[in-house]
């Protein structure tokens, strides 16, 4: 079942909404209070609404297959939680929630119970809660339908930009966005039973590991990733794992085969974007026993490489990996053996890599400044557009659909279906 872009963003706001009805309830009851558990002013839960989303985009093709919808489910859903916690955290110092006082916690920020209730609220929403939210939805006349998701896409906007105002003490900067939020505060409060405070003091009574982490508000900071360091990690990931897989195919299938993901250099997007990502997630923690900085690089990587595996096939129409021949593989796109693997290339690039690759940075920085990154950035830019025109007109060049346009014919002509099968091997429609 595809859904249109007016029944994501619907399911968005539905997920959103339901999410927050269960969170404040639950910690209602168990404070004999009620509490308001959303992030934003208004009653929306964005993270379960994303989440919903999520699920729905890249898990349908599981729907049939319970078990595998579950397990999917949970580790999606809990790699969401630790992400967003994680990043929560580093936007302003301080634990959104903790579940170390929780048998078999990670990292304070999930745990086993989350997990399966991840898995089983997930399975219900695919399985069943799409179908029936989007029956409801679909009983208002069409005009009705686009002006309500407007609606909401304009109320939770602006909600969302009041509220990281707020965090962030900047009501000054755009006061009619900060009025309009208060007053949407307001009327949530009254809708949940009088709830009372600002935004601010609503979330540190919803999570108390914030209140209680404003008395070291005066600590140091520690030390934080800047963007252009991103940058540099980001390209030698792309670099170094483009070259770790070349090597791996010529030791396993006896063949050079290229695994770049751009049509100029060698350069791996997947395992750019996952160095940059696990960097970002876990500098903090690279003090951290081995163990734990596998088994969160398991988790992660498994989950992000399903997800880069729908997407490509979402957007350019192809498969550029199948693991359906090998053993315990989730559709083809994940196998337990290579989850492991991103766990073991978590433990070796944080505990021994990461360390000489900041120290490379730091000296390729004091030489040549912010001009090479920017060259390099504005590089890496046109080639990742160039290859996203190359591989759209290689999937529809395959559909038998004629060069139309100018850059269709360019693409033609720089990039044939042999060049492209040289760059990209393994794409298959």
């Amino acid at each position: 079942m595809s859904q249109t872009f007016y029944d994501i963003i619907i399911l968005f706001f539905a997920y959103s909404f339901l999410a927050w009805l269960a969170e404040t309830s639950v910690a209602a009851i168990k404070s004999k209070d009620f509490r308001n558990r959303g992030f934003a002013s208004g009653p929306f839960c964005f993270i379960y609404g994303f989440t919903g989303v999520l699920l729905t985009v890249f898990l349908q093709e599981l729907r049939e297959d319970a078990f595998f919808l579950f397990l999917g489910s949970a580790a999606v859903a809990t790699a969401i939680e630790w992400f967003t916690g994680k990043a929560l955290e580093g936007m302003n110092q301080k634990r959104w929630w903790d579940y170390s006082g929780k048998k078999w916690n990670f990292d304070g920020y999930i745990c086993l119970q989350y997990s399966v209730l991840w898995g089983i609220a997930g399975f219900l929403a695919v399985k069943y809660g799409n179908g029936f939210l989007l029956a409801l939805y679909h009983l208002l006349p069409a005009m009705v339908e686009k002006a309500v998701v407007w609606g909401l896409t304009a109320v939770g906007l602006l909600d969302l930009a009041g509220t990281l105002m707020s965090v962030y003490h900047i009501e000054e900067k755009l006061p009619r966005v900060i009025r309009w939020n208060r007053r949407l505060q307001k009327w949530t409060i009254r809708f949940a039973a009088n709830l009372s405070g600002r935004i601010e003091n609503r979330i540190k009574k919803a999570y108390p590991s914030i209140a209680r982490e404003e008395a070291d508000a005066g600590e140091k900071a520690g030390e934080k990733c800047s963007i252009t360091q991103l940058f540099w990690l980001f390209l030698i990931g792309a670099f170094v794992g483009d070259a770790v897989e070349t090597l791996f195919c010529r030791i396993t299938v006896g063949v050079w085969m290229s695994r770049s993901s751009l049509v100029w250099g060698h350069f791996s997007v997947v395992w750019g974007l996952a160095i940059a990502l696990v960097t970002a997630l876990l500098y903090r923690s690279k003090d951290k026993q081995e163990f734990h900085i596998f088994w969160i690089g398991t988790l992660l990587g498994g989950a992000y490489e399903y997800i880069c595996s729908v997407f490509t096939e979402l957007v350019f129409g192809k498969v550029f990996w199948d693991y359906s021949g090998m053993p315990f593989n989730l559709g083809g796109r994940i196998n337990l053996l290579y989850c492991f693997f991103w766990g073991i290339a978590a433990v070796v690039w944080m505990k021994i890599l990461y360390p000489k690759a900041i120290a490379l940075i730091h000296m390729i920085l004091k030489k040549t400044g912010r001009v090479l990154t920017l060259l390099l950035a504005v590089f890496i830019a046109v080639d990742v557009c160039v290859s996203i025109l190359a591989l759209v007109r290689y999937d529809s060049r395959g559909n038998g659909e004629e060069a139309v346009y100018k850059w269709e014919q360019i693409m033609d002509q720089y990039f044939d279906d042999g060049k492209m099968q040289q760059i990209y091997p393994n794409a298959m429609n």
